[in-house]
């Protein structure tokens, strides 16, 4: 069950429906959207019927909710949301790419991939401080040092920046640098990161786990949700399959089912998915074309020289039929690519 406050709800309106659910034995977490607020609740649904919440100030609705995520649901959000990242929107109406490095390298390198993304159509700007790898050995990313990078950059292009946190020690760092606080496919599960991510308040992509279900997925953003904060995308970025050709099976239907069971934005990544440069084009118009929200993609001034994920990477040579892809496909099916914000760039630019 949730209790939908209405756009006029005062704090104090909110604070009673609270009282009342905890009063009652039960447990009440708020969530904070761009224009609403949400309180779901935990306990017996008979005893918060007799409470007769619907007449408390400030209450627009009292919904019961069948499926488990309550709160990233359709049911009691029949409008998808539209997800504000600083002055970037994701959501139903646009097209919206995120571009960057995979791995925050150096300074250099971060800008030039960054002025490659806007030349791309990126509206914001990805970019790994904080690498989680398969391998030990490999390249684990330059943690704060990288985030420093990221937020020069940001001023040097107007970009927002998407940044990755794996450990819930570091999530206050990453919010103070980030604009968006990414969780990667193996941190899908980490439930003490999910829960801190939410408490924080910044948007968060979320990516589909490699063996995740869609449930699962949609379970993982409820944990965020609960915490306070329903400013979530979710990003399918393919999942683990008998198949060997490509890095992971993109699974394009899950971007409608995804649509369809929850009311968040979902994006695709089509570089994670295919692992092959050559692929991430064609990847990019069947999202599109399916109707994916928004798609992230690596892009590299130069992918010989990449520390992290070198072989999917976007290169200069790339950039203009990408551009091409995002900017003349979208209207095709009533969206538009959204515009990277307005900023003098400097004279490197």
């Amino acid at each position: 069950m949730v209790v939908v406050m209405g756009r006029d709800a005062a704090p104090e309106d909110v604070a009673a429906v609270v009282d009342a659910v905890r009063a009652a034995g039960g447990d009440a977490f708020v969530s904070r959207g761009r224009s609403r607020t949400i309180i779901g609740l935990v306990g017996d649904a008979e005893r918060f019927d007799a409470l007769n919440l619907h007449s408390l100030d400030g209450v627009a609705e009292v919904v019961r909710i069948s499926v488990p995520y309550k709160l990233v649901s359709r049911e009691h959000c029949p409008d998808r949301s539209v997800i504000m990242v600083g002055p970037v929107p994701i959501g139903p109406d646009t097209m919206t790419v995120i571009g960057g490095p995979c791995a925050v390298e150096t300074a250099e390198q971060t800008f030039e991939a960054a002025v490659l993304a806007r030349a791309a159509g990126a509206s914001l700007l990805r970019g790994g401080a904080f690498k989680p790898r398969t391998s030990p050995y490999a390249f684990q990313g330059l943690g704060e040092a990288g985030l420093k990078i990221l937020a020069d950059v940001r001023a040097e292009t107007a970009m927002p920046v998407v940044t990755e946190v794996i450990d819930p020690a570091d999530v206050d760092l990453v919010a103070s640098y980030a604009d968006m606080i990414q969780i990667g496919t193996r941190s899908m599960q980490n439930f003490a990161l999910l829960q801190a991510v939410g408490a924080v308040g910044k948007p968060v992509l979320l990516k589909r786990g490699m063996c995740a279900t869609i449930e699962e997925w949609l379970m993982a953003a409820e944990y965020i949700a609960q915490r306070g904060n329903l400013n979530i995308v979710l990003c399918e970025r393919g999942i683990r399959t008998f198949e060997t050709a490509t890095r992971n099976t993109l699974d394009i239907s899950a971007v409608l089912v995804a649509q369809r069971l929850s009311h968040l934005p979902v994006v695709v990544d089509p570089s994670h998915a295919a692992g092959r440069r050559d692929l991430v084009i064609p990847l990019t118009r069947a999202a599109i074309a399916a109707g994916s929200d928004g798609v992230i993609v690596d892009i590299h001034p130069d992918p010989k020289l990449a520390l992290c994920d070198a072989d999917q990477a976007l290169t200069e040579a790339d950039i203009r039929e990408f551009s091409s892809v995002v900017t003349h496909l979208p209207p095709l099916i009533g969206r538009s690519l959204t515009p990277a914000p307005d900023r003098q760039l400097c004279d490197r630019l």
